[in-house]
């Protein structure tokens, strides 16, 4: 594991790599596992990519704001650092967990991450955990921020096509890739039997507001939605 911070208090590690199954087997020894640590942890992320894009994006409205930093510490992308640090590597679980493929269940390492969030700071303050937040999540912040306009982009194509049709707008599968934990989806949208765009995410919705996003960029060009 390289999370680029050595602590002086290694017990908070210890902690914060401390799933509750591991703890309860271990309750004779004093283990204290994970959960109060990922509490401060989320705190703490919310506020420091909070303040991070709130000065970066000074022209942003609190709804793009809002929008965005959800995308940047959801489960899925911070479960996905987690596997980059390999934090699930190193994570204490007990047998039962382990058994069930807990090492590889993605709310299991989001909430390690988060925890590891909370020891950094009890261990070294704010500055060490803003230094590890933003060099973890920077990266994510300037690419999702690039296409944040589309997550409206379903509501924008139905208000466009609703001009002229009353038709439903459907959006169909065509494809899945990548193991069960990170899927990638191919979806495209479909209105009148014509196909108006594809897109491609790791979650359904992605998917959906990408090929609503390519539907509109394709609608621009045309005179007429008929």
């Amino acid at each position: 594991m390289n999370i680029g911070y050595n602590f002086k208090n290694e017990k908070l590690i210890s902690t914060a790599l401390s799933h509750s199954s591991y703890a309860n087997e271990h309750k004779n020894e004093g283990i204290e596992c994970n959960e109060r640590l990922e509490f401060l942890g989320d705190a703490i992320l919310g506020f420091v990519v909070g303040e991070y894009i709130y000065k970066k994006f000074s022209m942003w409205p609190e709804g793009k704001l809002t929008k965005l930093r959800a995308s940047v510490v959801c489960e899925t992308m911070l479960s996905k650092k987690g596997r980059e640090l390999g934090i699930n590597k190193e994570l204490k679980l007990g047998k039962g967990e382990e058994h069930t493929g807990g090492r590889e269940r993605n709310s299991i390492i989001a909430d390690a991450v988060e925890s590891v969030i909370g020891a950094i700071y009890l261990d070294g303050g704010i500055e060490p955990v803003k230094k590890f937040i933003l060099d973890l999540l920077k990266s994510e912040i300037e690419e999702i921020s690039s296409t944040v306009h589309i997550l409206d982009a379903k509501t924008t194509l139905q208000e466009i096509l609703q001009r002229d049709s009353q038709e439903p707008i459907e959006y169909r599968i065509i494809g899945e890739s990548g193991p069960a934990h990170y899927k990638s989806f191919s979806i495209e949208v479909c209105h009148r039997g014509k196909i108006l765009g594809r897109g491609q995410g790791h979650s359904k919705k992605e998917a959906e507001q990408k090929a609503a996003m390519e539907a509109i960029n394709a609608l621009k060009g045309n005179c007429s939605l008929n």
